[in-house]
C-alpha cells in the first residue's frame, strides 16, 4: 500500500504543480474555451480535434461536446477538425479569455474526406489513451447485418481484441474476459444485458446512438467496476434548431426517431423507438388454427417480440449550466400456449440519467449524474393448475461528480467521486398447486454499496512525451464485509516522429458485482451476485505495449501486445443447482485466469475504398482447483486465431459496396471420450420395453474444453443504394449474411445408434453407439432494409 501512498501524493503534486505554474504564466497565456456543435442539428460533437499550428499545441472536446485550450496571448489561429465535418480555422485575439462556441458544418459529398481524416489519425497518434475502438454510425449502418438488422455491437466484433460469444450473437468477450466483466454503460447508466432475441440483437437502436467507444486496457481513472472492457454509449441529444426524424423498415423489426427543438436554440427532445412485428405474423397463423386446438398432434408456434425504447432532452439555461435528462426501456417477450400448458418468459432493462454540466470557468468543468439501472427476467409457466415462477433481477441508484481541470496546455486534470446502492434479487422460485402439496418460495434478496474515487492528469512532459497517471480507489459494502482496492493507471506516448509513436500502459482493476453464467454466451436467465464474505471481488492486471502509425492521411496502422493477470474468478461447481438453493454462493468455486495476444489492425477512412483489416492472434487460461482437476484450460471464449476483413467501395455517389469476412479458431468445447452403461440389477427386461436394457448412459470426459469445434468462418456481402434530395434522404440496403452458406457449428450433441434384435420372439432395439451430430444456426440470409431521413 505505501507504494499507492506514493502514487497518490504524486498526482497531488503534479495538481499543485500545475495551479502554481499557471498563476506564474497568466500574464503571459490566456484560455479559449467553447461547446462544440453540429450546425445543422446543435447536437455537441466528442472528441474533436482543436489544434493550434504554431505552437503545436492542442486539446480534443470532451464526452459533452467542452473543450479548454490555454496558448500564448497573442493572435492565434485555431484549426478544429472532426470526421464527417468540414474544417473550421479562425484566428482569434488571445489578449484576453475567450469564450468560443464553433459550430462544424457537415461535410458535402463533394469535398474530400482527406482534408479531414488526417487531422483525426493526427490525434491517434498524439494521444496517450491505447486499447480503445471506436465506431461510427455510418459505418455501423453501411455493412450487412443479419436480418439486415443494424448491431454495434456485431459491428464492434469486427474490431482487434474483440470476441463473439457464439454464432450470430452480440454478447462480447474482451482479450481473454468474461460476460461480465464489460461494463457498459449507456448515457453513463449501465445496462446489465444489452440484448434481444437470447443475445441475436443488441439492445441500442442505431437511430438514436450519437458515439460508441470501447476501451479493452489503459482505462481511463473515471472507469471502474470492470475487468476487462468498457462500452461507453452516448445518445444523440435531439435536434435544437428543426424538426427531423428518421427510421428504417427491416425483415424482423422497424424503428423510428422523432426529434426538434422545445425552445429553438436552446433545448431539444428525441424520441426513438424500435418493435419486432413477426409476434403479429404468428399470433394471426395460431388464431387462424384455433379449431386444430384439440388435435394430439398439432403444435402452435411461439410468439415473440422486442422492443425498446429512447427518450432524451436537454436545456441549455446559460453559457454555463445544461441539464440534460435520458430514459431507456427495452422487453423481450416469449410466449408459448398448448392446451394446459401456459409458459411466458420475459426480460428486459430499464435505465435513466439525468445530469447537470456546469463550466465554473474556461479552465474547470463539472459534471453531475444521477442515474437508475434496473434489469429482471421471469418465466411463468402454468401447467392445469399447477403453476411456478422463476426470476432474478438487480437495479442500483448511483449519484456521480466530474471535475475537469485544464490549468495549462500541459496539463489535463480530472476527478471526481461515485456512489452506487444495488439491490440484487437473487434466484426467485415459487410454485403453487390446489392442494397445496408442491408449494416452494425460495430466493434471497441481497443489498450492496459501491464507492470510488479517482484523479488522473495527462501531462506533456516534452514535444515529444506525454504521460497520463492516475488512481482510482474503490470500495464496497455488503454482507457486514467490506472490501477496498488501489486501482492505478498509468499510460505513457512516446513520439518517435510527428507520425510514428509509441505507447505503454498499466492497468489495475477490481470488480465486486459477478455475473454467475451456466453457459457460455451471457444469457437472460444468469444471475448477478454481489461480493459478500464468501464470494471476494475479482481483480485484474494488465499491461499493454502498442504502437500508433499514420502511414499517411488516408492510412493508420497500430499494432498491440498485451497480457492480462485475472484473480478470483467465479464459476459454477459441477452439478451446481441454480434454484433449489437458499444461498446460491455455496454452489461457487472461485479460481484463477491469464490471457495474453498481439493484435493488429490497419484502417482506411478516406477515398472511395474504406475499411480495415483486425488480425488477433491470443491465448486465455483459467485455473480453478475444483474443476478439471486442478489443471488450467482453456475457457470457452479462448480463440487463438481472430481474422476480420472490412470493406466498403464507394461505386458511385448513390451506390455502395459492402463486405466483410470474418475467420477465427473453433470454440473450446468439453466432449465425452467414452462412455459406460449402468444397470439396476433388480430390473428385468419389462414387457413392452424398447430396449433390451434398462441401462443408462454415462458420459466420460477427460478434460474441460480439451476439444475444439470446427474453425468459423463465414462471408457477409451488401449494396447500398442512396436516393437524396435536399429534404429527404434514403436508402435501400440490400444485405446477404452467410454469403457461401457455410454450416459454421454452434453446439454438436451425440445421437443415439441402434439396431434391430429378436429377444423371446420380439423385436427389440440394441444401443450399438452414438454419432456426434453438429447443429448450425444461421444459413445463407438476404435480407432488404428500407432507412430514411427527413
Amino acid at each position: 500500500m505505501r507504494f499507492f501512498y506514493y502514487i497518490f501524493l504524486w498526482n497531488l503534486v503534479l495538481c499543485g504543480a500545475a495551479s502554481s505554474s499557471d498563476v506564474q504564466a497568466q500574464v503571459a497565456k490566456n484560455t479559449v474555451s467553447g461547446y462544440i456543435r453540429d450546425a445543422e442539428s446543435g447536437e455537441t460533437l466528442i472528441g474533436v480535434a482543436v489544434y493550434a499550428p504554431r505552437y503545436a499545441q492542442g486539446t480534443s472536446s470532451n464526452a459533452y461536446g467542452f473543450y479548454s485550450l490555454t496558448l500564448p496571448a497573442d493572435t492565434v489561429t485555431l484549426r478544429v477538425s472532426y470526421i464527417g465535418y468540414q474544417t473550421f480555422t479562425e484566428k482569434i485575439d488571445l489578449r484576453k479569455a475567450q469564450t468560443l462556441n464553433i459550430n462544424l458544418q457537415p461535410e458535402s459529398a463533394e469535398l474530400e474526406e482527406v482534408v479531414i481524416k488526417a487531422d483525426n489519425y493526427q490525434e491517434q497518434v498524439r494521444s496517450t489513451q491505447m486499447s480503445v475502438n471506436k465506431l461510427t454510425m455510418q459505418d455501423a449502418k453501411m455493412l450487412p447485418a443479419l436480418f439486415g438488422e443494424v448491431d454495434i455491437i456485431k459491428t464492434l466484433q469486427l474490431k482487434p481484441g474483440v470476441t463473439n460469444a457464439g454464432e450470430g450473437s452480440s454478447g462480447i468477450y474482451v482479450r481473454g474476459g468474461g460476460p461480465d466483466q464489460n461494463l457498459v454503460l449507456l448515457d453513463e447508466a449501465q445496462v446489465y444485458n444489452p440484448s434481444h432475441l437470447f443475445g441475436f440483437f443488441s439492445s441500442f437502436n442505431s437511430d438514436a446512438v450519437k458515439s460508441v467507444e470501447l476501451f479493452k486496457g489503459g482505462f481511463p481513472a473515471e472507469y471502474g467496476g470492470k475487468l476487462s472492457s468498457v462500452l461507453d454509449v452516448k445518445l444523440n441529444e435531439g435536434n435544437d434548431k428543426r424538426w427531423a426524424g428518421s427510421g428504417g423498415i427491416g425483415s424482423v423489426a422497424s424503428r423510428l426517431t422523432l426529434e426538434g427543438p422545445i425552445v429553438k436554440g436552446k433545448s431539444s427532445f428525441i424520441v426513438s423507438a424500435r418493435r419486432t412485428y413477426v409476434d403479429l405474423l404468428t399470433r394471426a397463423i395460431n388464431k387462424a388454427n384455433e379449431d386444430k386446438e384439440s388435435e394430439e398432434d398439432y403444435v402452435p408456434i411461439p410468439n415473440y417480440y422486442f422492443y425498446d425504447l429512447n427518450i432524451k432532452t436537454h436545456y441549455d439555461f446559460s453559457q454555463k449550466d445544461k441539464l440534460y435528462a435520458s430514459a431507456f426501456f427495452s422487453r423481450d417477450v416469449f410466449t408459448f400456449a398448448l392446451q394446459d400448458l401456459r409458459f411466458k418468459f420475459s426480460w428486459g432493462n430499464r435505465a435513466a440519467t439525468l445530469r447537470w454540466n456546469h463550466v465554473f470557468n474556461p479552465k474547470l468543468f463539472l459534471n453531475t449524474t444521477l442515474t437508475y439501472s434496473g434489469y429482471d427476467y421471469e418465466i411463468d409457466n402454468k401447467f392445469g393448475d399447477f403453476s411456478f415462477l422463476l426470476g432474478s433481477g438487480i437495479k442500483d441508484v448511483a449519484l456521480k461528480t466530474d471535475f475537469l481541470y485544464a490549468p495549462s496546455a500541459k496539463h489535463t486534470v480530472k476527478f471526481g467521486a461515485v456512489a452506487n446502492h444495488r439491490i440484487f434479487d437473487v434466484s426467485r422460485l415459487s410454485t403453487d398447486s390446489p392442494n397445496d402439496e408442491f408449494e416452494v418460495d425460495l430466493g434471497e434478496t441481497l443489498e450492496a454499496q459501491e464507492y470510488g474515487v479517482y484523479i488522473s492528469d495527462d501531462i506533456v512532459l516534452s514535444s515529444r512525451v506525454q504521460l497520463n497517471t492516475g488512481l482510482r480507489l474503490s470500495g464496497f459494502s455488503s454482507d457486514s464485509k467490506f472490501y477496498s482496492g488501489a486501482e492505478p493507471r498509468f499510460s505513457l506516448r512516446y513520439s518517435l516522429s510527428e507520425n510514428v509513436s509509441f505507447k505503454a500502459a498499466y492497468t489495475q482493476m477490481y470488480q465486486y458485482v459477478h455475473l454467475v453464467a451456466n453457459s457460455a454466451a451471457s444469457l437472460p436467465t444468469d444471475v448477478w451476485y454481489p461480493s459478500t464474505q464468501k464470494v471476494k471481488p475479482q481483480n485484474s492486471r494488465q499491461i499493454g505495449l502498442g504502437i500508433t502509425w499514420k502511414i499517411n492521411d488516408q492510412w493508420l496502422f497500430t499494432n498491440e501486445p498485451y497480457y492480462k493477470w485475472l484473480n478470483q474468478q467465479v464459476d459454477f461447481r459441477d452439478g451446481a443447482q441454480l434454484f433449489v438453493n437458499e444461498n446460491l454462493e455455496e454452489e461457487f468455486v472461485f479460481g484463477k485466469g491469464y490471457a495474453y495476444g498481439n493484435e493488429i489492425y490497419l484502417e482506411r477512412t478516406a477515398g472511395k475504398l474504406r475499411g480495415w483489416v483486425s488480425y488477433t492472434w491470443s491465448q486465455s487460461w483459467r485455473d480453478f482447483e475444483d474443476i478439471n482437476g486442478g489443471k488450467r484450460f482453456h475457457p470457452r471464449n479462448d480463440r487463438t486465431h481472430d481474422l476480420s476483413v472490412v470493406v466498403m467501395y464507394e461505386l458511385n455517389k448513390r451506390l455502395t459496396f459492402t463486405g466483410t469476412f470474418v475467420y477465427n479458431t473453433g470454440t473450446a468445447y468439453s466432449l465425452p471420450t467414452g462412455r459406460y452403461y449402468l444397470q439396476d440389477p433388480l430390473a428385468a427386461n419389462p414387457a413392452g420395453s424398447d430396449y433390451t436394457l434398462p441401462i443408462s448412459v454415462v458420459p466420460v470426459y477427460e478434460g474441460r474444453n480439451t476439444f475444439r469445434l470446427p474453425a468459423y468462418h463465414r462471408m457477409d456481402l451488401g449494396l447500398v443504394w442512396k436516393q437524396n434530395t435536399k429534404k429527404f434522404q434514403s436508402d435501400l440496403t440490400f444485405s446477404v449474411y452467410n454469403a457461401y452458406n457455410r454450416r459454421n457449428p454452434y453446439f454438436i450433441f451425440f445421437k443415439e445408434k441402434t439396431r434391430e434384435v429378436e429377444v423371446n420372439g420380439e423385436t427389440k432395439l440394441e444401443r450399438v453407439g452414438f454419432t456426434p451430430t453438429q447443429v448450425s444456426l444461421f444459413p445463407i440470409i438476404p435480407a432488404v432494409t428500407y432507412n430514411f431521413k427527413f
